[in-house]
């Protein structure tokens, strides 16, 4: 574990952070930062990257990872945002804004796969981080729980797209959806498919 070798050499509030939603056409991008209390805590035994995890096990561990947390935020990045700034710098500035939304000020900063330009704490890039550093294992839980919720309610909006169930991801029915119901507010312009369907209704 990373963060062992860190506490080792005396690095204590170690912030993780991760995203969920970057491959959906629908929906925002959200970005979840972590400090927690103590990475070697058998309270995290379970945390392991979200993906990984059933939708009942992130509910359960959200929970989890809240109350062994020194310091967490959450944030969105609107789909406005990603259509006129592109999707990897979204993801970096998101990055950016979870971690100094945090209300302590980490001493390193483990980021899941991309380095972010300018940060000035120390920090390191974790290639499929969330599956090796707890950290980044316990924020990834974080943003996909609160993604998902998002995506819930933007189904009671918008009915009949799927959103519940695919959280806004490119499936077979989702296309189909906007095909037949059009483009939403909440869809991805910037993206290939929404932009076809776009030009092909002109």
């Amino acid at each position: 574990m990373i963060e062992k070798t860190l506490l080792k050499a005396g690095i204590k509030n170690i912030a993780g952070v991760d995203e969920a939603g970057r491959g959906p056409c629908a929906g925002p991008l959200v970005v979840a930062c972590v400090i927690l209390k103590d990475p070697l805590s058998t309270d995290l035994n379970e945390i392991k990257d979200s993906k990984e995890l059933s939708a009942q096990a992130r509910e359960d561990l959200y929970k989890v990872v809240i109350d062994n947390s020194l310091a967490y935020s959450i944030i969105e990045v609107t789909v406005s945002e990603i259509d006129s700034l592109g999707l990897h710098k979204c993801n970096i500035e998101g990055m950016r804004r979870a971690i100094n939304a945090l209300t302590i000020k980490p001493e390193y900063v483990l980021t899941d796969g991309y380095p972010i330009p300018g940060l000035t704490t120390p920090n390191l890039a974790v290639w499929k981080g969330d599956q090796v550093a707890i950290s980044i294992s316990a924020a990834s839980i974080l943003a996909k729980v609160y993604r998902d919720k998002i995506m819930i309610e933007l189904d009671k909006e918008y009915p009949n797209y799927g959103l519940a169930s695919h959280k806004g991801y490119i499936t077979a029915s989702h296309t189909a959806a906007i095909k037949e119901l059009g483009v939403l507010p909440i869809h991805r312009k910037s993206f290939a498919n929404i932009a076809a369907v776009i030009e092909a209704s002109k």
